[in-house]
């Protein structure tokens, strides 16, 4: 029988360490190509635009806070070490979620009702970019977190 260091698997010793700057870059550039290539496989130009603003940029920018909040200046906080890592990962997704589509719809709505901002189909995609690429972001960073923070342990 094999050990996990020989078989590879999650949780070797030599496993890549949480580094924020490699995460919020993968969060950047992962949704911005797979978004991109779909929206020039399909024609659709308001995709490509959005692939790398409203869609990646989410990602990166809540991949950064997240992953700032969770390192917590190197010391994580105990009760995001001691839950299960589903569980954690639930309660970080829904809570970051549900923000981000509260943002998402402020924007649509009282940017142009309130600002020099023109109504565009760009503002009514933020409803949905923003909470869907933050539910994703949030959930690779906290995965990836405690993984990386499961071999050295805090």
């Amino acid at each position: 029988m094999t050990s996990t260091k020989e078989a590879g698997l999650p949780g070797r010793a030599d496993a890549r360490p949480f580094t924020l700057w490699r995460e919020v870059l993968t969060a950047y550039a992962a949704p911005a190509l797979m978004a991109g290539a779909a929206g020039f496989a399909t024609g659709q130009s308001g995709l490509v635009l959005a692939a790398f603003t409203s869609i990646a940029g989410t990602s990166a920018v809540v991949a950064y806070l997240l992953g700032a909040w969770l390192r917590h200046g190197g010391r994580p906080r105990p009760w995001t070490t001691t839950l299960p890592r589903p569980v954690l990962t639930g309660l970080l997704a829904a809570a970051t979620t549900a923000a981000a589509a509260l943002l998402g719809w402020f924007a649509a709505r009282w940017l142009p009702a309130h600002t020099a901002v023109p109504t565009g189909k760009w503002l009514d995609r933020l409803r949905l970019d923003l909470p869907i690429s933050t539910a994703l972001a949030t959930t690779i960073v906290t995965l990836r977190w405690r993984a990386a923070i499961g071999r050295r342990r805090v």
